[in-house]
């Protein structure tokens, strides 16, 4: 009887680590349906009837992939999260997208506000500075709809002088180090309208 107990004993250690734990189980299971919140950078996008939409969709993760889908009237991503189309009809819409990494799939929803065209213009252009001496202006816009923040964005780095800087929301700063005219290409967009203008800085 005592040699039958000892080889049952043997028997049960010789198996138990070829059997993976319960608990490894329940944690596995436990990351591929529990939903991980904010997956995206940014899920809302202003955008402007009828003007052609070409943005990305910026995951917090690497190795992320996306279920291409409608999104809105004229509205698509793809499976890389690009999202593209012409906006048909103002409005706000929620629609979700599928996020996949790593053998799991959550859905994140995004807001898309489109917004009726509204032309507008920049508001100032050219900026007069002297060498050493801060500079403290804005390009700013004129008309555009309300309520809606431009961005900016410096498409030429290596023409901003050097000590100033334009930031994304058009504000000129910096202090000038030498004298000359400077001509810099500057993007500006409002809910996805967009249109590239040459910004001038005068230093004496």
């Amino acid at each position: 009887m005592w040699w039958v107990l000892l080889l049952a004993g043997l028997a049960v250690c010789a198996l138990s680590p070829a059997v993976p734990p319960l608990t490894a189980n329940l944690v596995h299971w436990a990351s591929l349906t529990t939903p991980r919140s904010g997956a995206l950078v940014e899920d809302t996008f202003y955008l402007t009837q009828g003007i052609e939409v070409s943005q990305r969709l910026l995951p917090r993760a690497k190795g992320v992939t996306f279920t291409p889908a409608d999104l809105a009237s004229g509205l698509r991503v793809d499976a890389g999260g690009r999202l593209y189309g012409r906006p048909e009809r103002p409005g706000t819409y929620v629609a979700p997208v599928r996020i996949c990494s790593e053998g799991s799939c959550e859905e994140q929803e995004l807001t898309l506000v489109v917004l009726a065209y509204e032309p507008w213009e920049p508001r100032e252009l050219t900026f007069p500075g002297r060498v050493g001496m801060p500079l403290d202006g804005e390009i700013g816009i004129n008309g555009g709809p309300s309520g809606v923040i431009p961005t900016f964005t410096v498409t030429d780095h290596d023409k901003v002088p050097a000590g100033v800087s334009i930031g994304p929301d058009g504000h000129v700063s910096g202090v000038p180090v030498k004298p000359g005219i400077s001509e810099v290409p500057v993007r500006i967009c409002v809910a996805g309208n967009c249109a590239g203008v040459v910004v001038r800085l005068i230093v004496v």
